[in-house]
């Protein structure tokens, strides 16, 4: 399994503090608290591993707009004036949390948004610190899809800037443990799942073109 090089900020030390642990397990003063510097230490590095397993996957060609990231489908609604629907996904600590582009298309827009840093499961998370891009598909209207924190993950990387081109199920950022992602479906287009539905990011569909380019 292919991991993530963000990964390797956190290994390194938990793997030294492992060890460290594993040296004072060597001193009959400190044997408790070494064997317990190495359990945290190594378990906190392994999951890390977990965490940031970057799975290879085919980017889809169907022309279909796909799920953004690995989670459950928390909601999908109306969230303000006018007819674009909105899909949030949850993606839990368990999940990988590689951003893909729901769509094919050209990058016209880059945001960090401040915000809050609320759970990602509650309806709160609307209003947390995310990354907003704008993906314009050829003689389409364009889609929005949001990278948003949770209250564990306080980090966001977003690779592509206005400008680029980018591929259905391409890799274009991560989020840093716990987190959410929002599709915002334009006019020409419709929601596929629903709440509670399971999503892969660049596998499973989540939406449609319902008019042509």
């Amino acid at each position: 399994m292919r991991i993530a090089p963000q990964a390797w900020q956190f290994v390194v030390p938990a793997v030294a503090a492992g060890s460290a642990g594993l040296w004072l397990m060597g001193r009959a003063a400190t044997v408790l608290p070494g064997a317990l510097t190495s359990v945290l230490a190594f378990g906190f590095a392994a999951f890390t591993l977990y965490f940031f397993r970057d799975p290879e996957r085919e980017l889809p060609g169907d022309g279909r707009i796909y799920s953004p990231g690995d989670g459950v489908v928390l909601s999908v609604a109306r969230e303000g004036p006018g007819d674009v629907m909105t899909c949030r996904i949850f993606l839990s600590v368990f999940d990988v949390h590689i951003q893909r582009a729901p769509c094919a298309g050209r990058v016209t827009k880059v945001a960090e948004v401040p915000g809050s840093f609320a759970a990602a499961m509650k309806d709160a998370a609307r209003g947390n610190y995310r990354v907003v891009m704008t993906i314009e598909p050829e003689k389409r209207a364009a889609l929005v899809v949001e990278q948003i924190s949770g209250l564990i993950a306080r980090r966001i990387e977003c690779w592509r800037k206005p400008g680029d081109e980018v591929k259905t199920g391409e890799k274009y950022g991560i989020i840093y443990f716990g987190s959410q992602a929002a599709v915002h479906f334009p006019i020409g287009s419709k929601c596929t799942v629903k709440a509670g539905d399971r999503c892969v990011g660049g596998v499973t569909p989540i939406g449609e073109w319902t008019s042509r380019p």
